[in-house]
């Protein structure tokens, strides 16, 4: 008899957990696992604005799923761009632009999510994004470019826009980006003598009415204090209204010479979730509380693609917000939910109570709520930086993570820039790749054409 196939889909924390999980659980000859990813490592997504400020280096979060030589998982280096259910065949574009199909017994769509966008005139083609370790690594380049093109540059406007940076985002995302290159930008400037520091400004803007809502207005007030002391100027229930390669408008009215639009509105599921044909909950899969699919025997979902019902709120229709607790737990337990169906055993709901939230502002600054409990500065610092280096899945990577922060700390940066910048810009249509997913009427005619051939 051949072995079941199970294939997982995306390796963020949803995904890998799973693997593992089933790797630990599973008896070698019970079950063959397939792991399908663009890229063979597991990002640790919350510490992307240390890239970018330069606290990190891109390879200390970057967590190598190659490393092992014990893993047992076959890994497929592509993107899933379409899943027949009914077929039972995951169609993916490898990183050769080959397309495959990969069939399946037991799927688990853990594809994560994509960054959110408007159709807002020239924002795409303009604006840059926080989602990917090259996204973090380019943005790095391009401000420190900044400061060097405003340096060599004599003409005071040129100057001015050089020197003035726009994050749009007041949730976790923006507000840590605009705070650890804030810092960024405040020490290296020391470095330009021909530059006056006053003329670096940070604007952070969101639409909403508050800074962070999830932490409670008492620290989402700490928070806007310390950024505001450092000279972030916030704009609240203020967005974009169009995005040029020189400027931008707010929807105040506002026109703000800038080179730097940083975009970090929030996030949407991954387009492969728009394939499958079911039914959706604000964009995400609407899945049981045991993370299966209703109606399709061996399907699950997870993770930002999924809109796991939140048992531990009591609060009808509560959905678990997509972060990286909630990611890590689903996965281990949607893996022993697959093993159950395996064994035919029942079943288990995932319930997981949120155990708070920490937010990084850089140096000595931080705001933290573990467990319900307020921390601002130092022992927010603390808490925030515990969490994130326990959570951090290897040795290998709590060693560089720690050893990156213990340098940054007491040698400071070099403000070294790797030479993105020599080639045509990139922005944040050209990292994430939404325009590479087939519609469902695309992916049922690849399927059955790919099985016409076959026979």
């Amino acid at each position: 008899m051949t072995r079941p196939r199970i294939l997982v889909v995306g390796a963020g924390f949803a995904g890998v957990e799973c693997v593992r999980r089933l790797e630990r659980k599973l008896a070698p000859g019970e079950a063959d696992i397939t792991l399908v990813t663009p890229f063979a490592y597991q990002l640790y997504l919350p510490l992307l604005p240390q890239v970018a400020s330069g606290v990190l280096t891109p390879q200390s979060i970057a967590v190598s799923l190659r490393r092992s030589e014990k893993y047992r998982t076959r890994i497929i280096p592509g993107g899933a761009i379409g899943v027949d259910l009914e077929a039972k065949v995951c169609v993916i574009r490898t990183i050769t632009d080959k397309i495959v199909n990969e069939r399946f017994d037991y799927i688990v769509l853990a594809p994560g999510s994509i960054t959110r966008t408007f159709d807002i005139p020239g924002l795409t083609d303009h604006a840059f994004g926080m989602k990917t370790l090259a996204e973090a690594a380019y943005i790095r380049d391009h401000v420190i470019s900044q400061l060097d093109l405003a340096d060599a540059s004599d003409d005071p406007a040129e100057r001015a826009s050089r020197l003035q940076f726009v994050v749009v985002g007041g949730g976790y995302a923006g507000t840590e980006t605009a705070a650890c290159l804030q810092r960024l930008t405040h020490n290296a400037v020391k470095r330009y003598p021909r530059l006056d520091p006053s003329l670096i400004k940070w604007h952070l803007i969101d639409i909403a009415p508050k800074l962070m809502p999830e932490l409670g207005d008492k620290l989402g007030r700490s928070a806007q204090e310390i950024l505001t002391k450092r000279g972030i100027e916030i704009s609240l229930g203020v967005s974009i209204e169009k995005a040029g390669p020189e400027e931008v408008t707010f929807t105040d009215g506002r026109v703000v010479p800038t080179r730097t639009l940083i975009w970090t509105a929030g996030v949407v599921a991954s387009p492969l979730i728009g394939t499958l044909g079911t039914e959706t909950v604000r964009g995400r899969l609407a899945v049981g509380a045991d993370m299966s699919l209703p109606g399709h025997d061996g399907v699950f979902a997870l993770g930002d693609a999924a809109a796991v019902p939140d048992l531990a709120k009591g609060v009808e229709h509560a959905v678990c917000p997509p972060t990286a607790q909630h990611a890590m737990r689903q996965g281990r337990h949607v893996a022993d939910n697959v093993i159950a169906t395996l064994r035919d055993q029942p079943m288990s709901p995932y319930v997981h109570k949120d155990l708070g939230l920490v937010v990084d502002l850089g140096g000595m600054d931080a705001v933290s709520k573990p467990l319900g409990i307020e921390l601002r500065g130092l022992p927010a610092q603390v808490v925030a930086r515990g969490y994130h280096w326990s959570a951090l899945r290897t040795f290998v990577a709590k060693t560089r993570v720690l050893t990156n922060w213990t340098l940054n700390a007491v040698a400071g940066d070099d403000f070294v820039r790797t030479g993105f910048q020599i080639r045509r810009p990139a922005r944040l249509k050209d990292f994430e790749y939404t325009d590479s997913y087939l519609t469902p009427e695309q992916l049922r005619a690849h399927v059955i054409e790919a099985d016409a051939a076959q026979q």
